[in-house]
């Protein structure tokens, strides 16, 4: 079976610290794993992989975990459109319906 590609080194840095952030949140509020575990109707092994940065955990996770921790509202509007410098820079009627590749992008340079 081939091997997933690696998620790229800012990524995991990025997820790495994330999940040390989490940690130390819950341990500000005097949180035991078990109590975040019990809250939100995950395992214990869940929440600690989500703490130390495991990439793979889902998002859901997440997003439960920092409902628990009230941070909830965080997450919410981390790409709230309404604060979308670029999003709010062009229109919704002038955006296509999908996006496809063009033909000339597909072909091989030099062909």
């Amino acid at each position: 079976m081939p091997e997933k590609p690696a998620l790229p080194r800012p990524v995991l840095r990025t997820v790495s610290k994330l999940g040390a952030d989490l940690a130390l949140a819950r341990r500000k509020r005097r949180l035991r794993l078990s109590d975040i575990a019990d809250a939100t109707g995950l395992s214990v092994g869940t929440i600690q992989r989500l703490e130390r940065g495991n990439p793979s955990v889902a998002i859901g996770v997440l997003v439960s975990v920092m409902r628990v921790l009230g941070e909830g509202h965080r997450l919410e509007s981390l790409l709230d459109t309404a604060s979308d410098d670029t999003g709010l820079m062009l229109t919704q009627s002038d955006l296509p319906k999908r996006v496809r590749r063009r033909k000339a992008d597909l072909e091989p340079a030099g062909f």
